[in-house]
């Protein structure tokens, strides 16, 4: 599970949802996904980035389809 909260850009294209809610994974990436024109990359942090390739490793076989 991930904390909306931990992770500002993810949490910025979750604005519908409680800041302090817990996602599954595989939400989280297909919310990057569907999000990603929301999303700026260059300002995000690096426990983000990391997350973030994580994500893309595991669940989306190492393709951010965006």
């Amino acid at each position: 599970m991930i904390a909306l909260a931990a992770y500002p850009q993810l949490h910025l294209i979750a604005w519908n949802r409680r800041e302090d809610e817990l996602i599954e994974e595989q939400e989280a990436l297909a919310l990057y996904e569907a999000n990603w024109r929301f999303v700026a990359p260059e300002q995000m942090e690096e426990p983000e980035r990391q997350l973030l390739q994580r994500l893309i490793r595991q669940y989306g076989h190492g393709v951010l389809n965006v």
